[in-house]
């Protein structure tokens, strides 16, 4: 499939994440959208008139060329979401973006992610939680993710490249620029051990109506939420909010009573949106990843009995560790549903046990 016409079908306003695959699933790559007539486009669900007409008559493919030429001059990934590395936790979600551009040598599909979120006032009290969280979290092997924003998300950034974290920013614009500015000398040094991801292109500005749109991304392709510090209204809660639409983990630090930068949070840990955690090992525990060392009983794998090859492949992954079942469907490329029948099935002869947050473990 050509990459120009995978970029162009982005540039066209009126088709979304949504339309587009549709778009795709219906003629099978972005060359064959661009050369359907607007009564066969008209055939895919959800396209009527105003955009097959669009796509028609776009110049998403001269603007897609522009995308090329600052994709080579900066040597920007693009990932594109049937593609092995696009990350998968994210690929499960129905609105995700068809096409990711990318700066950094982060394994976007790294087997433990964190999103680390909060408010842009943060307080002494927020930037002390996110620099325990990041020492305890650097034994761990973890991809911390934000937003790159003032406050909590750029403490977490620049905590996790103090102690050697991968951390991966999620922008809300092209790759052409960093905002805000001050946060360039972080950005660059994310991009040598981690790395800048978005779906706009270059020559996007940081619009507002961009940045729910930049969370869901955050929310998308991380194992749970992290919510450090939150007023009552903000991105932080936006994004909480998204990661529980899609099954995620959320978990909230809690506040003072009276405190309005822990007002969010307080919030999210009353009405069971998120999950009280004092400190990173609370974190690990409730996701399962506070086990050290091999996962299960050597001698016990050695007699295991004749099994289906689905959950041979089950075993083999657990046997290295804890193991979520978002990161089990996309390591297998098996639906959830089918998943869980496999997992059932192992808890049941007692192979493997259930942690909380859907993680699975050898028994």
């Amino acid at each position: 499939m050509s990459l120009i016409h995978k970029i162009a079908l982005t540039c066209i306003d009126t088709v979304g994440d949504v339309h587009a695959r549709n778009l795709l699933e219906h003629f099978g790559s972005a060359e064959a959208v661009f050369s359907a007539s607007q009564p066969q486009l008209m055939e895919v669900p959800g396209i009527g008139k105003i955009i097959s007409g669009e796509i028609v008559r776009s110049n998403a493919l001269k603007l897609a060329e522009i995308q090329l030429k600052f994709i080579e001059k900066r040597d920007v990934q693009v990932l594109f979401y049937t593609d092995e590395a696009y990350p998968y936790r994210l690929r499960n979600c129905f609105d995700a973006p068809v096409l990711l551009y990318y700066s950094g040598n982060a394994d976007l599909n790294h087997h433990r992610i964190i999103s680390v979120v909060g408010t842009r006032k943060a307080t002494a009290y927020g930037r002390q939680l996110c620099k325990q969280l990041c020492e305890v979290l650097s034994g761990y092997d973890v991809l911390i993710v934000s937003g790159l924003a003032y406050g909590i998300d750029v403490a977490a950034h620049q905590e996790s490249v103090y102690h050697n974290i991968p951390t991966v920013g999620v922008l809300a614009h092209g790759l052409d620029r960093i905002y805000p500015p001050l946060h360039l000398p972080v950005a660059q040094k994310m991009v040598l051990n981690g790395g800048l991801l978005t779906e706009f292109p270059s020559n996007t500005r940081p619009e507002k109506e961009n940045f729910p749109r930049r969370n869901r991304i955050i929310a998308g392709m991380s194992d749970a939420t992290v919510v450090v510090e939150a007023t009552a209204k903000g991105g932080a809660l936006i994004t909480a909010d998204i990661a529980d639409s899609y099954n995620r983990d959320v978990y909230a630090f809690p506040g003072r009573t009276n405190d309005v930068s822990s007002e969010g949070c307080n919030f999210l840990i009353r009405t069971n949106r998120a999950g009280l955690i004092r400190n990173a090992k609370d974190l690990l525990y409730s996701l399962g990843w506070d086990e050290i060392g091999e996962q299960g009983n050597p001698e016990k794998l050695r007699m295991l009995p004749d099994l289906p090859v689905e959950e041979q492949q089950i075993v083999e992954i657990l046997r290295h560790s804890a193991t979520g079942i978002d990161e089990l469907s996309g390591r297998l490329r098996m639906s959830q549903s089918q998943l869980a029948m496999h997992l059932l099935n192992l808890e049941m002869q007692g192979i493997l046990i259930s942690l909380p947050g859907k993680v699975y473990q050898l028994n």
